[in-house]
């Protein structure tokens, strides 16, 4: 089957090792009949896991009542979900934009951000906000921005987590900052804990938007829904998208307060986004993680991995929170452990040279974690 990909598939993506073929829960299974235990969760979108009964319920009672839409009519689905997600805001000014993707999510932030009448914009190095040309232009990372410069101008980009770099950036000509909580593609970076807190005084104090990427954070891959909430700010936009629609292709961008009310008639549109289908599997996600208080479970499992993972000889540290982890090594190659962790069953993913980036299913069991430290410490111990 991999012997096709090469000739039908354009060239963007390596080739991949595996083809996998059906999934349940946390485990996966490939087209040889290979099972792996699945600790990357599609980046962190697979909140629920594989084939979750509550998804496929929803989504097939959906699909076959009513399947698309477009943005000329309203649905019961599209209404519903918007509700629960300004409920989670904690903010009733709040109000929903849908797409299908992060880049999406940011992209139209970017366009709300120009509705202010500004049009600089500050952002982080080695942030990563998505590859579409507007997205891009956000991103941090020169190696995916240098082959299609020009971008966007007036957007600056200064280091993570450093308040003081951010005060000589942000001036009152700035429209919008945009800030992961946590940095997931560069590394799973953390910020100082008052960080958040700061930025939004800074924003308030200039008149600049400020607005949370939560994509990856997002869904309660933290423990939280949005993964800010720690430092009690309010953004004024947050983006989403990866685990709001419990595997299926779904992003939204919320705006709050005067935010909410600066996109027009006519300004910013999405053929696909807000589906009945997705809506459907992202509001049965939505109640399965609330009538079971998994967010608790994965606060809880989030310590207790960090805990267990330091211990193992060859890490040198372990960052994030909740089911979002990053494990930096001393000195072996993330890559060759990656590697050697998929020949063992578990998929992760090397989030760059040193660092091996973890985002299971919310779902996934304490046995199950269990199971990938053994298998982790094993694998560094083979590796040494």
């Amino acid at each position: 089957m991999l012997k096709r990909w090469g000739a039908v598939i354009q060239n963007n993506y390596r080739t991949p090792s595996i083809t996998l073929v059906k999934g349940k829960g946390v485990v996966v299974t490939d087209a040889d009949g290979k099972t792996y235990l699945d600790f990357l969760g599609g980046i962190a979108t697979s909140v629920l896991g594989h084939a979750h009964p509550v998804v496929v319920k929803a989504v097939t009672k959906q699909i076959s009542t009513l399947s698309h839409v477009s943005n000329l009519y309203a649905h019961p689905n599209a209404i519903a979900l918007a509700q629960r997600l300004v409920e989670m805001t904690g903010q009733k000014s709040a109000k929903v934009f849908f797409c299908q993707s992060g880049a999406e999510a940011n992209e139209a932030a970017l366009k709300l951000s120009r509705r202010t009448g500004k049009v600089r914009v500050v952002a982080a190095q080695d942030a990563f906000h998505g590859r579409t040309m507007g997205a891009l232009s956000l991103t941090g990372q020169p190696s995916k921005r240098e082959p299609f410069l020009p971008l966007l101008k007036g957007v600056n980009h200064i280091p993570y987590g450093q308040i003081e770099a951010m005060r000589k950036a942000v001036t009152k000509k700035t429209a919008m900052v945009i800030i992961e909580p946590i940095m997931g593609e560069a590394g799973v970076i953390v910020p100082p804990v008052d960080y958040l807190c700061q930025l939004r005084a800074l924003c308030d104090e200039k008149g600049a938007l400020l607005v949370i990427d939560a994509v990856q954070t997002g869904m309660g891959r933290t423990g939280d829904w949005f993964g800010y909430e720690y430092s009690g700010i309010t953004p004024d936009v947050i983006t989403l998208a990866k685990g709001l629609g419990g595997g299926l292709p779904l992003g939204a961008m919320i705006a709050l307060g005067k935010a909410a009310d600066l996109f027009q008639p006519g300004d910013h549109g999405s053929t696909f986004g807000g589906n009945p289908v997705t809506t459907a599997a992202s509001l049965a996600a939505i109640d399965f993680i609330t009538s079971k208080k998994i967010l608790r479970k994965v606060r809880k499992q989030g310590e207790s991995l960090i805990q267990e993972l330091a211990l193992i000889p060859g890490v040198k540290q372990v960052r994030g929170a909740g089911l979002l982890l990053g494990i930096e090594l001393e000195s072996l190659k993330a890559g060759d452990i990656a590697d050697a962790l998929q020949e063992a069953g578990v998929l992760v993913n090397a989030a760059n040279l040193t660092t091996i980036r973890i985002a299971p299913a919310l779902i996934v069991s304490d046995l199950q974690i269990n199971r990938f430290i053994s298998t982790f410490k094993k694998v560094i111990a083979d590796a040494k």
